[in-house]
């Protein structure tokens, strides 16, 4: 896949068979646009582009009011499209000057000059343009104009599925893995480098990696215990992950820290995939260190059983 900053380093390409949107999470409603234009290209000779805009466009346009936290980074995005086997991803700098082009000028600069596009396909309900104005009726009215073929995942294809972005949101918020993951199609990711800690796990026994996560617009799940695995240079090792403020050591800030089953050796610096499996516990203040040494191996052979 290749990867494009702005529209200006974009060459046209055979049959392009186009989508857009901001796609956070690249969740199942996603995947069957992606499969969509995959099948579509395939049949045409042609090849796949997606359009997709960054930073989110509402981090930019309500940056107080939303305190939106994304499903994915820009980096986790790609790789997402990249395994669902999109050909070229056009980045476009979402700014406030650029959310006041209407849907004609979006079509006619971008979608018919820029991208030279042969067939657009969105998904139901899907707007674009100054106030969201262009619709799919307004495209269909005016394809033959555009020079462009048109197809719509339907509200039915979409309505089956019943997922959305803000869905997989609240579940992650309330601590409810199961829904986000079948969802998702798959585990939720957090991805970080691992830091310096207190390193007060290791005294009683677990060792934890502290992983900081760079992204503050990333959504960090619900504080608590969970069952999770962990990638390092690509070797996956069954894990489980705290997330908090470690109230029984006086925490005064929310890291995310995970001790991983069977490993040996040195984690620092480190860039870990963390994938969630389960939510096992909220957490919680103990007496002293032996009452949370004692909660952890229950913990321990919790996360083990389930994985």
């Amino acid at each position: 896949m290749k990867i494009y900053e702005g529209l200006n380093e974009f060459l046209p390409v055979t049959n392009p068979v186009v989508t857009s949107g901001t796609f956070d999470g690249v969740h199942l409603g996603h995947q069957k646009i992606l499969q969509r234009i995959r099948e579509i290209a395939r049949s045409i000779g042609g090849e796949t582009v997606m359009i997709t805009f960054w930073p989110h466009p509402r981090l930019v346009l309500y940056p107080q009011e939303h305190k939106l936290r994304l499903l994915s980074t820009f980096e986790e995005k790609a790789k997402l499209l990249r395994q669902f086997g999109i050909d070229h991803l056009v980045t476009i700098p979402f700014t406030k000057e650029f959310s006041q082009l209407s849907s004609r000028e979006f079509i006619d600069q971008v979608l018919v000059e820029k991208i030279q596009t042969r067939k657009l396909v969105i998904g139901y309900d899907h707007r674009f343009g100054k106030n969201r104005e262009g619709s799919f009726e307004y495209l269909k009215q005016n394809s033959a104009e555009f020079g462009f073929e048109l197809e719509e995942i339907s509200r039915q294809d979409v309505d089956e599925i019943g997922v959305s972005s803000t869905k997989i949101r609240k579940a992650l918020e309330s601590g409810d893995i199961e829904t986000a993951n079948s969802y998702l199609g798959r585990s939720y990711e957090l991805n970080g480098l691992v830091i310096k800690g207190q390193q007060i796990g290791r005294s009683i026994g677990f060792p934890t990696a502290n992983i900081h996560i760079p992204n503050d617009y990333k959504l960090i799940p619900k504080d608590g215990v969970y069952a999770v695995e962990t990638s390092v240079n690509g070797s996956i090792y069954k894990s489980m992950l705290n997330i908090g403020n470690r109230p029984t050591v006086d925490g005064n800030k929310k890291t995310v820290e995970a001790h991983l089953f069977d490993f040996q050796g040195d984690l620092y610096d480190k860039q870990l995939t963390i994938y969630l499996k389960a939510y096992l516990r909220e957490e919680q203040k103990f007496e002293n260190l032996d009452a949370l040494k004692e909660q952890l191996l229950k913990d321990q052979q919790q996360a083990k059983s389930i994985l």
